[in-house]
C-alpha cells in the first residue's frame, strides 16, 4: 500500500516526466523543422536529382550520439533511438523506397528497418537479381541484399551481380538470425515437409537431422515465401522469424533451431551514389589475377606494406574462364585515403580485372 508520502513523491516525479516529454518534443519539432529547411535548400531552382540520404552523415551523428551517451540507456539503444528520429526526419526531405528480398517479414526486411528506420518504405521482390534491376533502374533509391553469412558463407547470387552492376555499396548492415519452425500445426507430427530459403536450411541443418530425420526438406526463394506457404497448406512447416509467425497467423513450434547461436547475416546497400568518407570506412572490391605462382600475394602485399588492414577475402569461381577465380576483398579506409588510393592504383597494376565496389562507413549499430 503507498502512503500519502510516496504517492506526493509519484506525482511529483510523474509531472517532471511529463515536462520532458513535452521539451522533448519540442526539440523533435526543432529537428524536423531542420531537416525541411535542408530539403527546401537542395531542391531550390527545381534539382530532381538531389541526394537527401548521405550514409555517411548519418554513421558520423550515430556514433556521435554513442560517444557522448551517459545515461542509463545502453549506447546501441540510445543510437536505435535517434535512428528513428533521423528516419522520421529524412522521410520530410524525400521518401526513401528500398527494395528487398520479399515478401514482408523476411531478415532482409528486417535489415531494412535497422538499417533506415521504420519512416522507409520498403519494396519488396521476389529475387536478389530483381534488387538490382530495381535499383539500376531507378524504381528504388536503394536495395538491400545479403552479402555473407556466419554459419553458411556468401551469397552467391549478390556476389554475382555485383561484379556486373554498376551499383555501388554504401552501407552495411549485420543482422542476428534466430530461425524459428512455424506451421498451423501444434506440433511436428502433423508436418509432412519443411520450407525455407537454402540458406535457413544450412544454418539448421543439425537440428533438423536430430529432430526432423523423416520430414521432407524444400528450398524456396525465402523465408517470408515459407511462412506464406505455410500459411496456405497446414501440411507444411516453414523456417522464418518470429515476426514472420505474428505477421501470417502461425504458430511458433520451436525457437532459435539455428545451429550455431552467433548466427548473423551481413547485408551491403546498394545505390547509384558514392559514399563520401566518415571518419571510419571500409572499402569492397573483386579482383582477378593472372594465373601465376605468388600472383595473390604479390597483390596483398600492396596492402601490407602500407599497414592497411584486410577485413575480408573471398574466392568464388569465375564464369569467364574455367579454373580461374574471382577475389572479393574488403579493406578498412575509404578509396580516397591517400595509402588506400595509392594501393588501390597499384593493385589496377598487378591484376587482369580490379573493381571497386565501393566505400562506405562502418556501422554504428551493433
Amino acid at each position: 500500500m503507498i502512503d500519502e508520502t510516496e504517492k506526493q513523491q509519484l506525482n511529483e516525479i510523474r509531472e517532471e516526466i511529463d515536462q520532458i516529454d513535452a521539451e522533448i518534443q519540442a526539440l523533435i519539432s526543432r529537428r524536423a523543422d531542420c531537416a525541411q529547411k535542408v530539403a527546401d535548400i537542395k531542391t531550390k531552382g527545381g534539382q530532381v536529382e538531389a541526394v537527401f540520404y548521405r550514409p555517411e552523415r548519418e554513421a558520423q551523428v550515430l556514433r556521435a550520439v554513442k560517444a557522448r551517451n551517459k545515461s542509463l540507456i545502453p549506447d546501441d539503444e540510445m543510437a536505435r533511438l535517434f535512428r528513428e528520429i533521423m528516419s522520421v526526419c529524412l522521410a520530410l526531405e524525400q521518401p526513401i523506397k528500398v527494395a528487398y528480398l520479399g515478401p514482408e517479414g523476411s531478415f532482409t526486411h528486417a535489415g531494412v528497418i535497422k538499417q533506415f528506420g521504420s519512416s522507409v518504405h520498403p519494396l519488396a521482390v521476389s529475387s536478389i537479381e530483381e534488387v538490382f534491376e530495381i535499383v539500376e533502374k531507378g524504381d528504388a533509391n536503394y536495395g538491400l541484399v545479403p552479402v555473407e553469412n556466419s554459419t553458411e558463407g556468401v551469397v552467391k547470387q549478390t556476389q554475382n551481380e555485383l561484379v556486373t552492376t554498376p551499383l555501388k555499396i554504401s552501407g552495411e548492415v549485420g543482422l542476428e538470425i534466430h530461425h524459428c519452425l512455424l506451421s498451423q500445426q501444434s506440433s511436428l507430427e502433423g508436418i509432412e515437409k519443411i520450407v525455407a530459403h537454402p540458406q535457413a536450411l544450412g544454418q539448421c541443418e543439425q537440428w533438423l537431422k536430430n529432430n526432423a530425420p523423416r520430414i521432407a526438406l524444400e528450398p524456396v526463394e525465402s523465408n517470408a515465401l515459407a511462412a506464406q506457404m505455410a500459411q496456405q497448406d497446414a501440411s507444411l512447416g516453414a523456417i522464418a522469424s518470429e515476426a514472420a509467425a505474428q505477421l501470417y497467423s502461425l504458430n511458433v513450434l520451436e525457437t532459435h533451431i539455428e545451429d550455431r547461436k552467433d548466427n548473423t547475416t551481413k547485408f551491403w546497400v546498394i545505390g547509384s551514389e558514392a559514399t563520401e568518407p566518415s571518419g571510419e570506412d571500409k572499402t569492397a572490391m573483386v579482383l582477378a589475377m593472372p594465373n601465376k605462382a605468388g600472383s595473390l600475394l604479390d597483390v596483398l602485399s600492396s596492402f601490407a606494406t602500407r599497414n592497411i588492414s584486410m577485413t575480408r577475402i573471398v574466392s568464388i569461381p569465375s564464369t569467364e574462364t574455367k579454373w580461374d577465380y574471382l577475389f572479393f576483398i574488403d579493406v578498412d579506409g575509404h578509396q580516397k585515403d591517400a595509402n588506400l588510393a595509392e594501393a588501390i592504383q597499384e593493385v589496377q597494376q598487378k591484376t587482369s580485372f580490379c573493381k571497386i565496389l565501393g566505400s562506405f562507413p562502418v556501422s554504428p549499430l551493433n
